[in-house]
């Protein structure tokens, strides 16, 4: 026996678990199912479990669970807190690899055995909690987004009442204190998340950094911190990259050549963000950005295919200040570019973003950030 692995298939009130262990010959052998409630008494239980059937304490133990919400956050960070070595995937990871496995069926118990196998046979990335700081503010920042659409749906709403045939001054009434409430709401939450980030000056001053770039504002950095806990798990560009979507995948085989694009596959809140803050570099004339965008156009003739590499060139850009906790310098950046280029392959192709609005994302100037607010009426990024 080489390895032991636990799969937990997790739900809003109970946890189905399996353990299995996989020998020198690739075999895996279930060794015990359970279930236990999502609760810190079921974790304790669930503790003591997985300690019973693990025979020999030489031989490591992995725990696979899938991301299901906030559900199995509480679970995960308990295993974590008594030194197990914890995974977190993907549903649509955990989904495919059951489905290579060809079970056609789906139950908790179907879950939670493929999960422990995925464990056993695969060399998983190990999971570490957010730390508080970044967890209340992805909090925050997804609270405002979850504000902005709800913004834009009653906004819609009202458009379309006054619009139509008869329209009812009762209903236009409650839509429009309706937004006038989520306006008040917005700004409260400005005002919380720039004190948040305040209350820790180190994540201030780098955030102050990030914020010269003109385009790029306190909740685009906010959101950029919250959704990937202050660039913590990325080692390098190339992983931020893949982990927010901006990778490109190719389909070529023999003399078939299809469409290269991004892939599309990871943070799509980070891609959001991005989304005006490029129209705004190039806007500005911000000379990195401003000359990516003009070269790669000059190439294809596609401006949203341009304004994607800016996104990725932002994003990175972002990275680079955070890590060496310095200041963007719009001359040593251009310089920079030159030297080793931030762009996409000239065959990218994707959907058009123009889903983004104004609405959706936060405010830029490329201000300081303490002469910024979060929801002012100038450009937004």
């Amino acid at each position: 026996m080489i390895k032991y692995s636990v799969g937990l298939d997790i739900s809003s009130k109970s946890i189905y678990g399996c353990i299995s262990s996989i020998d020198s010959g690739q075999r895996v052998t279930v060794k015990s199912t359970q279930n236990f409630p999502n609760t810190k008494a079921g974790f304790k239980s669930m503790d003591g479990w997985m300690r019973k059937h693990r025979k020999d304490e030489n031989i490591p133990l992995v725990v696979c669970m899938e991301a299901t919400g906030n559900y199995h956050e509480s679970c995960a960070l308990y295993l974590f807190e008594k030194g197990f070595s914890v995974s977190v995937v993907l549903p649509n990871k955990a989904k495919n690899y059951l489905r290579s496995l060809g079970h056609k069926s789906k139950n908790d118990s179907i879950d939670a055995k493929g999960l422990a196998q995925m464990g056993a046979e695969q060399c998983l990335r190990i999971w570490s909690p957010f730390g508080r700081f970044f967890y209340e503010l992805r909090s925050l920042t997804r609270h405002h987004q979850s504000l902005q659409e709800q913004k834009t749906v009653v906004k819609n709403q009202l458009h379309a009442l006054k619009s139509g045939m008869y329209s009812s001054k009762t209903v236009e009434k409650h839509l429009e204190s309706m937004i006038k409430l989520i306006d008040r709401q917005l700004e409260q939450l400005d005002t919380t998340i720039k004190n948040h980030l305040q209350s820790e000056e180190e994540v201030w001053e780098k955030v102050c950094n990030i914020c010269m770039i003109k385009g790029v504002g306190v909740l685009t950095t906010a959101i950029l911190l919250a959704e990937t806990n202050g660039f913590e798990l990325f080692e390098n560009t190339k992983q931020l990259v893949s982990y927010c979507g901006y990778d490109v995948i190719e389909n070529q085989s023999g003399k078939h050549n299809g469409k290269t694009k991004i892939s599309k596959k990871g943070n799509s809140r980070i891609r959001r963000a991005m989304f005006m803050p490029a129209f705004q570099a190039v806007t500005y004339q911000v000379k990195p950005f401003c000359n990516l965008f003009n070269r790669t156009f000059e190439k294809h003739g596609l401006k949203m295919k341009s304004y994607v590499a800016v996104q990725k060139k932002i994003l990175t850009t972002i990275y680079a200040l955070w890590k060496n906790n310095t200041a963007f310098n719009q001359e040593y950046q251009h310089q920079l570019s030159k030297e080793q280029e931030l762009e996409l392959p000239s065959p990218v192709s994707f959907e058009k973003a123009g889903k983004s609005s104004a609405d959706q994302v936060g405010t830029t100037q490329g201000k300081h950030p303490s002469e910024q607010s979060l929801h002012a009426s100038s450009p937004v990024s």
